[in-house]
């Protein structure tokens, strides 16, 4: 059970810099304005930079989470997680950190689509709603500890590269996250489906499964059926709950807030 914890929370640790590189640029906007001389449309395109890799992320995570595993491609999420917070920090002019926001962006969105299916895999079948929802309940954590971030690090007073600080902390959780990957498994659904019976049975026994040869012939069966795959005519109500409850969440005007509150608050 302890290995199934671990597994569970260090793919959620993907929701907490999904939050954390979201929200960590509210605290720099002001800085990067008077600093670099951005006018609004710059500072905006600055801001939705990783947006844009956000979306072009989790379009593309797909098909290479169904190839090489769910737990391998959130390795390469990691490392881009890693790679944008040592780059934003070391920006060297406004189109670099716009680049490297992006990379954060294709993490984001990477991560938003791999990490919630690892934990569907893994999860035993009547606690996987609670524990897919730790992946949001990380993203508002990692939102949280971005405005505690900017504000510890804005009190110490480091004057022009306080925003190069401010972006640097995105290293620390990325290293933690790229770390943890290494001790949790592949799994055992994607194992199973991909004819490696061995190794999913392997992984079952340290998560404590019971009757392991049976789990994983209902696995594999349930991999390759038709029925299993996602499809508008079986499953056209959730998509569009799903769907429609990302919308509304959009529509509300939240992310206004969580990108410029700094704005908000000088003007």
């Amino acid at each position: 059970m302890a290995f199934l914890f671990l597994s569970i929370a260090t793919a959620a640790l993907a929701g907490l810099l999904f939050g954390f590189d979201t929200a960590v640029i509210a605290g720099v906007t002001g800085d990067l304005r008077a600093l670099m001389g951005l006018s609004p449309g710059a500072v905006g395109i600055t801001v939705s930079s990783a947006l844009v890799g956000t979306c072009v992320g989790a379009l593309a995570a797909g098909r290479p989470g169904d190839r090489y595993g769910s737990r391998d491609c959130l390795r390469v999420m990691a490392l881009l997680y890693l790679i944008s917070g040592v780059g934003s920090a070391c920006a060297w002019d406004w189109p670099s950190l716009v680049f490297f926001r992006f990379i954060g962006g294709l993490g984001i969105g990477g991560s938003s689509v791999l990490a919630p299916v690892y934990i569907a895999e893994i999860a035993p079948p009547r606690r996987r709603g609670a524990l897919v929802g730790l992946f949001q309940l990380n993203i508002v954590l990692g939102i949280l500890v971005a405005y505690l971030s900017n504000y510890v690090v804005g009190g110490l007073d480091l004057g022009a590269v306080e925003w190069r600080w401010k972006l640097a902390v995105t290293v620390l959780p990325s290293a933690v996250f790229l770390g943890l990957l290494a001790f949790i498994p592949n799994s055992p659904r994607w194992l199973a489906a991909k004819g490696r019976a061995d190794e999913a049975a392997a992984v079952l026994r340290r998560m404590g499964v019971a009757q392991v040869q049976a789990a994983v012939a209902a696995l594999a069966v349930a991999g390759h059926a038709e029925g299993g795959r996602l499809s508008w005519r079986h499953h056209r109500r959730p998509i569009l709950l799903a769907i429609g409850l990302a919308l509304f969440n959009q529509f509300s005007g939240i992310n206004a807030i969580l990108y410029y509150l700094n704005e908000m608050q000088e003007a």
